[in-house]
């Protein structure tokens, strides 16, 4: 398992970013205080608050394409 945090600041942010990890098969989801949810889900992410970065946690041991794909959403922490 594999958590890093992204941050989305903008609607065009989560529609590109929610584009970008459907196209891969990985489970990826979104942590938010006590909410997880899919990250393929764009209607589930509006619902959380986007002013602070959201974790993200994928489900396997590898996932460096995914990675590469969203970099450019990553932050270091909260």
């Amino acid at each position: 398992m594999i958590e890093r945090y992204v941050k989305l600041e903008k609607i065009n942010d989560v529609k590109d970013f929610v584009e970008r990890v459907s196209t891969f098969e990985y489970k990826v989801e979104v942590i938010s205080d006590t909410y997880i949810l899919s990250a393929k889900s764009i209607m589930g992410i509006f619902s959380l608050d986007l002013t602070k970065p959201l974790k993200i946690r994928v489900h396997a041991d590898s996932c460096d394409d995914l990675l590469e794909s969203i970099s450019i959403y990553l932050v270091d922490s909260e």
